[in-house]
């Protein structure tokens, strides 16, 4: 189970600077798609690489993980937009 979180962990941080991508381009667009889906192989290879396998207790997590990672990426971006822009004024 320990090595569920830890993936999960890793998941989130990987999804977090496509996330940051994905928030600055034009929704459903091609880069858009990419930043969304560049992420999905990588994914599946850590859930091997780590012997997680297609068990079900394990997508809640996973899943979750990528959302919030995709959210946290589009919170910064936003975050560090509006530093810049009150920086400017």
């Amino acid at each position: 189970m320990k090595t569920l979180w830890l993936v999960g962990l890793i998941v989130f941080m990987l999804n977090i600077p496509f996330g940051f991508w994905r928030s600055k381009v034009k929704t459903f667009s091609r880069q858009w798609f990419l930043a969304v889906h560049v992420p999905v192989p990588l994914v599946i290879a850590l859930r091997f690489i780590a012997g997680l396998g297609w068990r079900l207790v394990t997508f809640p997590v996973l899943v979750g993980a990528f959302f919030f990672g995709q959210l946290t990426g589009g919170m910064v971006r936003r975050l560090s937009s509006s530093v810049v822009d009150k920086q400017k004024e």
